[in-house]
């Protein structure tokens, strides 16, 4: 099979600017309405139609409908490694640049990448896991789980024996596009980020992929794991509430 007239269609889908920032806006596995998808690409609603008809075509995204109402999401979780993959691709030298907003620091700092914990905080429980041989890296970027990393998670309450596998397995390493570093995926990474929110350490915020670490937060990722967030970098009283 020629993959190769794939791969020009589906990135000339993505090299489009408008195109590109609704998949960015859809990579916290959320379904959004058109309108909002127009507002985060800056383009009008009739642009906006036209653009998610060509992902629609693509594969890129789905359309679930509620009455009159569309809502759209990405295809899947291999679109969303696909958009934080290409994310991660760039100079090593740091450019010249204005410094970040708030917002973009806030997403550095700790966001929900499709479905599994992504930036700064991601990566730090990631790198831990690793170093205390809870997780070791395996092959094709699968991360397998010890024995010592079963019973530890199994004191979270995430039974890893009961997880189904996916492609790379229970556990893989998703490329961090803004540590260049990778953070936890895969079916133990979306358990454990549900855990994290169950559990009231972390809060997913309302209208974007940032998330917040709460004080209880702080404290039992600090306990459990000897990951200090006041040192990573978002340091704001809206984090601390």
């Amino acid at each position: 099979m020629d993959v190769q007239p794939k791969i020009a269609a589906t990135a000339f889908l993505i090299a489009d600017a408008a195109r590109a920032a609704m998949l960015m806006t859809l990579a916290d596995g959320r379904a959004l309405p058109a309108g909002e998808l127009a507002y985060a690409a800056g383009v009008t609603a009739q642009t906006a139609s036209s653009h998610l008809a060509k992902l629609l075509d693509g594969g890129l995204i789905t359309v679930e409908k509620e009455g009159r109402h569309r809502y759209y999401r990405l295809a899947d979780t291999q679109v969303a490694s696909l958009l934080e993959n290409l994310a991660a691709i760039g100079a090593t030298a740091p450019a010249r640049r204005k410094p970040r907003g708030r917002d973009a620091r806030q997403l550095r700092f700790a966001r929900c990448c499709y479905d599994h914990l992504a930036g700064q905080v991601g990566v730090a429980i990631t790198q831990q896991l690793m170093q205390r041989d809870l997780l070791a890296p395996g092959e094709d970027k699968r991360l397998e789980v010890t024995q010592a990393g079963a019973r530890w998670f199994g004191e979270l309450g995430i039974d890893v024996a009961a997880l189904r596998p996916g492609k790379h397995g229970i556990a893989r390493q998703c490329l961090d596009w803004t540590e260049r570093q990778h953070h936890l995926a895969g079916p133990l990474g979306v358990r454990f980020m549900s855990m994290l929110c169950e559990n009231g350490w972390l809060r997913r915020a309302s209208s974007s992929r940032a998330v917040q670490v709460t004080p209880l937060g702080r404290t039992a990722l600090y306990e459990k794991l000897g990951v200090t967030v006041d040192d990573l970098g978002e340091d704001t009283d809206d984090q601390r509430k």
